[in-house]
């Protein structure tokens, strides 16, 4: 049953990619959706592309084929990555960064999913770190996060242009356990859907585990 089952989310995120190309195709130009993700828009031979980072790392999406691949190799993007590059795309309107952090539950419709994505974002985290904020502090580094002003650990990551990512780490007592919580800007919403915000909060998750 499982390669089944694979082979079918496959076939739905594979039909959602061609979707979210259609959909950029008809949305505008690559100039403005350059200007309105904060990315750049460049022509190399003669083709028009949109550069950005994803995690720090050079992505290049271009027209008309519109697969983001890395820029260095050019080999294209994990299906999953891909999927999150064209989202931010298509929902990015140019809102500027409000410079607020909110929890996921205050994203759009976000209490209905506050539970399970507290289950693997922030309580992932604490399982993996306990007390140990040395630790926590040398996987941030390593994904170049900014040490931030929050509880008694915080670090602000720039995943993608104008969509940062926080993770605030508060110790625990006698009396209540540690926590942790991934924080979103509040123009969050102008930049992905909740539900994709949420698949990019397990991202950085994953990544800080493994880091």
């Amino acid at each position: 049953m499982t390669p089944l089952k694979t082979t079918s989310q496959k076939n739905i995120l594979a039909e959602r990619l061609s979707g979210l190309r259609d959909e950029l195709r008809r949305k505008a130009n690559p100039q403005t959706l350059a200007a309105d993700s904060g990315a750049e828009f460049q022509t190399a031979n003669g083709l028009a592309e949109i550069r950005l980072s994803l995690f720090g790392k050079p992505v290049r999406v271009a027209f008309p084929d519109l697969v983001p691949v890395e820029a260095q190799s050019g080999q294209p993007l994990p299906d999953a990555l891909q999927a999150l590059v064209l989202y931010y795309l298509v929902t990015a309107d140019g809102a500027p960064l409000e410079g607020r952090w909110i929890a996921f539950a205050d994203l759009p419709d976000g209490r209905f999913y506050n539970q399970a994505f507290q289950g693997y974002s922030g309580n992932e985290l604490v399982k993996y770190f306990g007390d140990d904020l040395t630790a926590l502090e040398q996987a941030a580094r390593k994904l170049n996060g900014l040490k931030i002003a929050y509880g008694d650990a915080a670090f602000a990551f720039h995943v993608l242009p104008r969509l940062p990512l926080a993770v605030v780490y508060h110790l625990g007592d006698e009396d209540f356990p540690a926590t942790c919580k991934i924080l979103f800007d509040t123009s969050a919403c102008h930049y992905l859907p909740t539900d994709v915000c949420a698949i990019l909060g397990s991202m950085l998750t994953r990544k800080l585990l493994a880091a």
